[in-house]
């Protein structure tokens, strides 16, 4: 086997795309991105693909395939990408075909759901090294979630499997944007953590968010809880902690289903570390059955981004040694 393979990977944002060149001994030596045009539809966001990939194939003829992060169900053949919530016009598309037509060029192009490429990038290249097997969460404008097992991408029965940001802890619960009642995306991402914060700092007068945040704490976010947290901040530390405790809750159900211990979480609200996750480790050991509660371990991805790109990219190497 080569040491020095070459791959593309795309992390597909509705904010941004992220291009990154990836060896597959090195991790990511190169990158580039750029703003979502999201209003357009599929055909512009395809072009804005192609053009990404193009520069570094331009630059690196050796480059054996793309990889891309989507958010979004993906076909079983991890061909077709399927109705994105936040990309204009976009029902179900052959990313495979359009990027090779694009391109002109016929090699390996495959499509994977960004927390699954996310987790597959952890395996590889971050904190999930360590583990043959774990649950991926990632915190950000949802909650994405994926399953590693024995190093591989566990998929389930047609490719949708490890959603974790859709199960309910309170069938009475808020709704998430998938109409689910309390699901956990209900309440840690990042519009529904910072409504929260929000409503529940605003009489709190000295609350150091008071002078971060902007008038009626109109700009509230998860970083600013983050950095206030960091200050001393008692509002914003409990804030924290209650997103940690209920992220435990949720986490304590898979692992009672899965009977896989170890936990990886990344996003960016995951940058809020112990503040978030120290809440979450003791509630997982609350709702975890006894019998499952030895080797239970939460750890931060302190790749951040980067994961997505890796693990896109790693989906063509592990496509080039065998089935998927």
């Amino acid at each position: 086997m080569s040491d020095s393979r070459l791959a593309i990977g795309i992390d597909l944002g509705g904010t941004s795309i992220k291009a990154g060149l990836v060896c597959e001994q090195r991790g990511l030596i190169g990158e580039r991105s750029v703003i979502t045009d999201s209003e357009n539809g599929s055909d512009r966001v395809l072009d804005q693909i192609a053009a990404l990939s193009r520069g570094f194939i331009d630059d690196h003829p050796a480059v054996t395939g793309i990889g891309l992060g989507f958010p979004g169900a993906v076909n079983w053949a991890r061909t077709e990408a399927i109705k994105p919530v936040n990309i204009s016009g976009w029902d179900r598309v052959d990313v495979a075909s359009a990027l090779c037509s694009r391109l002109d060029r016929t090699f390996p192009v495959l499509v994977e759901n960004d927390a699954n490429a996310a987790a597959l990038g952890s395996c590889q290249f971050g904190a999930g090294q360590h583990f043959d097997s774990f649950i991926m969460v990632t915190l950000g404008t949802g909650v994405g979630g994926a399953i590693i097992y024995q190093n591989r991408i566990f998929r389930g029965a047609t490719g949708s499997a490890g959603e974790i940001g859709h199960m309910t802890i309170d069938f009475k619960g808020p709704l998430a944007r998938s109409g689910v009642a309390g699901a956990i995306e209900a309440y840690l991402g990042q519009r529904f953590l910072s409504r929260h914060a929000r409503y529940q700092l605003m009489n709190e007068s000295n609350s150091l968010v008071h002078g971060m945040a902007g008038e009626d704490l109109l700009n509230m976010s998860p970083k600013i809880l983050h950095e206030a947290a960091l200050l001393g901040d008692e509002g914003s530390r409990d804030i924290l902690a209650w997103a940690g405790n209920k992220l435990g809750i949720v986490l304590g159900s898979a692992v009672n289903l899965l009977d896989i211990r170890k936990i990886v979480v990344g996003g960016g609200i995951s940058a809020a570390g112990d503040f978030i996750l120290a809440a979450a480790r003791l509630s997982l050991v609350e709702y975890t059955t006894p019998a499952l509660r030895d080797g239970l371990e939460i750890v931060q991805e302190p790749g951040g981004n980067d994961m997505g790109m890796l693990g896109a990219a790693h989906l063509i190497f592990q496509h080039q040694d065998g089935p998927l």
